[in-house]
């Protein structure tokens, strides 16, 4: 199976967009997949149901952090090569998506009673979330290589 299709299947087992994208990859870079859901877990909905920065961006995020982030204090290198790629992650996903936005690419705000609701009604998870994880997976494996 491969790593978008991974973070398909968790995320259709009733994981949040963040902790799709993120637990899909995660253990190719040391981290178990445990705890990968739980440091993803409080991303979804736009961090925390906010309808801010979608779920499988910020998912994308961590992992690029975790491959190319600064561990010294004195890699600035490193601080830079990691925002470079992030740019380049927001770039790619907003030519398909138009937005990094959760509540923009729903239409909806997660977080209120209104837009938990239309969200239901419209099915959004399956007919625009599906699409944001693949799109981040696929976006962020090409980054990752």
């Amino acid at each position: 199976m491969s790593k978008p299709e991974e973070a398909l299947s968790y995320f259709r087992e009733n994981f949040s967009c963040s902790q799709a994208v993120f637990a899909a990859y995660a253990p190719e870079m040391g981290l178990d997949k445990e705890t990968a859901l739980r440091v993803a877990g409080a991303f979804g909905g736009g961090m925390g149901k906010m309808g801010e920065t979608c779920g499988a961006v910020t998912g994308a995020f961590m992992l690029i952090g975790m491959r190319y982030g600064q561990i010294r204090t004195d890699d600035g290198a490193a601080k830079d090569r990691t925002y470079q790629f992030v740019r380049e992650f927001v770039e790619r996903f907003k030519d398909r998506n138009r937005s990094i936005v959760c509540r923009e690419l729903l239409g909806v705000h997660p977080g209120t009673p209104e837009g938990s609701q239309a969200f239901k009604e419209k099915d959004l998870k399956n007919t625009v979330c599906t699409k944001l994880v693949r799109d981040a997976a696929e976006i962020v494996e090409a980054l990752l290589r």
